[in-house]
């Protein structure tokens, strides 16, 4: 049995559940999520909480059971508190802007890089180095900052580029490091 996808998923105040079948719909005070599980699986809400069980004892379906947990999980985490991720930017010349609810990034390159926000994201620009992208879908709020990233990986010799906040880059000698 899957050691994560046996443990229920506590329902927090202020969050509504609805299932459906295999579909659930979580809505709460940040926004409202919907998402297809598989039909291998069995959802349940039993007064705070949601149970994921097993139709049967394939491997695939223990996969499933814990994947829609988790699945479930960061739903409910999403509508109620939200995700976010943060970046650094490291190099000369490199800053941020937001203009309205587009970021505007320069990375060394002849032009600024211009990235429109997408629904249900929203940046925030604490600082012109650092970069924080906001979310109720955990999914789409790492999309978005490895596309970010994406624009500028961080290099292993000077460490110049965009990187994640905690990120350790690995770093490489150069010519002089025999």
């Amino acid at each position: 049995m899957s050691r994560i996808g046996k443990l229920p998923v506590q329902i927090p105040a202020g969050v509504t559940v609805t299932v459906d079948g295999t579909t659930v719909s979580v809505k709460g005070p940040k926004g409202e999520l919907t998402r297809t599980f598989s039909n291998l699986l069995t959802i349940t809400q039993e007064g705070e909480e949601i149970v994921v069980t097993r139709n049967d004892d394939t491997t695939q379906s223990n996969a499933q059971q814990g994947l829609t947990r988790t699945l479930i999980h960061n739903m409910v985490v999403g509508v109620s508190e939200g995700f976010k991720k943060q970046l650094e930017m490291t190099g000369v010349g490199y800053r941020a802007a937001l203009k309205g609810t587009t970021l505007e990034i320069a990375l060394g390159y002849s032009h600024p890089i211009v990235m429109p926000a997408p629904d249900g994201i929203s940046f925030e620009v604490p600082d012109p180095t650092h970069i924080n992208v906001l979310g109720i879908s955990k999914e789409q709020v790492g999309q978005v900052a490895a596309e970010i990233r994406a624009k500028r990986p961080p290099e292993p010799y000077k460490g110049k580029g965009v990187h994640y906040v905690g990120e350790h880059i690995r770093r490489k000698l150069g010519k002089t490091g025999k």
